[in-house]
């Protein structure tokens, strides 16, 4: 009789430990944070860089929320905190990053970027965006690979030359037009020249009637002249 006893509880003792499991996986899926981030970002030395980091908690955002950046050079295993959110922002105050992180992220709307100002090629190593916003406090921790760089003449030619597209070519486009314009209203003068110049009606009707008072005044003048001849011949008579 004490011995099914004991098998009982040893399957009783078994099953607790599984379902304790189940348990917490259960609690970690309904708790968990998704956060996102880049995995390689670019920069040059000078320019303000942004890291972005985005999450995404099934519980809403509480002052509890925190948010951590750690940074770590590509030439050790040393870590080190750039920056710490908590209803305020917290960028460190001793380091290389000293005075050179801002908070550029909004934590309602789910971000958590971070912007490095005056970057140099010393900035180059690996950063870390963690997040907690209690209940929610499992997650994963991504990584962003940073690589600064001097900008090289290719790099600037380039922005010479879209600058270049975005300003002189339309200006050239519209100067080819004016000169196709001018030179359409140029043969149109000289295939006028050559054909001959028709008058309109109204230039023709006030041709007409000046010629018509020219020859009036003509007639008048005529008739006016054989009255004076007349008037002498008969006084000479």
């Amino acid at each position: 009789m004490q011995q099914p006893r004991g098998a009982a509880g040893g399957r009783g003792c078994t099953l607790f430990p599984l379902l304790s499991i189940l348990f917490v996986q259960g609690v970690h899926t309904v708790l968990s944070l998704e956060i996102s981030a880049d995995a390689h970002v670019r920069g040059y030395v000078g320019e303000s860089i942004k890291l972005k980091c985005t999450f995404k908690s099934s519980s809403d955002v509480t002052d509890k929320l925190t948010i951590d950046w750690t940074y770590r050079p590509p030439s050790s295993g040393r870590t080190e905190s750039v920056f710490h959110y908590q209803s305020f922002q917290y960028p460190t105050t001793a380091g290389t990053f000293r005075d050179r992180i801002s908070w550029v992220g909004n934590v309602y709307k789910g971000d958590a970027s971070i912007s490095i100002s005056k970057p140099t090629l010393k900035d180059n190593g690996t950063f870390s965006c963690a997040v907690k916003n209690p209940p929610d406090v499992y997650h994963n921790i991504p990584l962003t690979e940073l690589t600064v760089t001097e900008r090289g003449f290719g790099t600037m030619l380039s922005s010479v030359a879209l600058l270049s597209i975005l300003v002189f070519i339309p200006s050239a486009v519209v100067v080819i037009l004016l000169l196709v314009r001018m030179g359409r209203k140029a043969a149109g003068v000289k295939k006028r020249s050559r054909s001959g110049y028709k008058k309109s009606s109204i230039e023709v009707s006030d041709d007409t009637d000046q010629e018509e008072d020219h020859s009036d005044c003509v007639t008048r003048l005529c008739v006016r002249c054989a009255e004076c001849l007349d008037s002498d011949y008969e006084e000479t008579y």
